[in-house]
């Protein structure tokens, strides 16, 4: 059930139908976001690390995130991006979710997130058993995790 649209994910928002029910990859990723975020949220069962209101998620920000479900919303984002590309690990996320640094009158230069963000909500997710090591390194996606986020896709 989506909040914004006050009732089920609408149909226009279906990339494509095919046999075998709907998936991750068929709706669209902020909405299934946002909706994993308050899934996790309402288990109660991620824990949600003391540092959340202080913490930035990139070096050159000022000012922490300002929503007070900022993490979930990340553990739902890495779930998701580890979800479609297996064996992902921790710095291939930094780059994903790093950003350019202002510089002032030099050039701005990208800048890498937060490690010990992507790692601390990896381990978390890792303790649900949503995801687990990948024998060549970085994570994959377990069955319980896929199962959970076909799930809220076909909400």
């Amino acid at each position: 059930i989506n909040a914004e649209y006050g009732g089920p994910i609408p149909e226009h928002i279906y990339k494509e139908k095919h046999v075998g029910g709907t998936t991750l990859k068929d709706v669209d990723s902020q909405l299934w976001v946002r909706e994993f975020a308050a899934f996790l949220k309402k288990s109660g069962k991620l824990p949600l690390p003391a540092w959340t209101d202080i913490v930035k998620t990139v070096t050159f920000k000022e000012l922490p995130p300002q929503d007070p479900d900022w993490y979930y919303i990340r553990s739902a984002a890495l779930l998701r991006r580890v979800y479609l590309r297996q064996g992902v690990g921790c710095g291939a996320l930094r780059k994903v979710y790093g950003g350019r640094m202002n510089r002032g009158s030099a050039p701005s230069h990208h800048r890498p997130a937060s490690a010990s963000v992507i790692r601390k909500a990896l381990k978390g997710l890792e303790d649900l058993k949503m995801i687990a090591k990948h024998p060549d390194g970085g994570r994959m996606i377990t069955s319980q995790g896929r199962k959970d986020a076909d799930r809220i896709a076909a909400q």
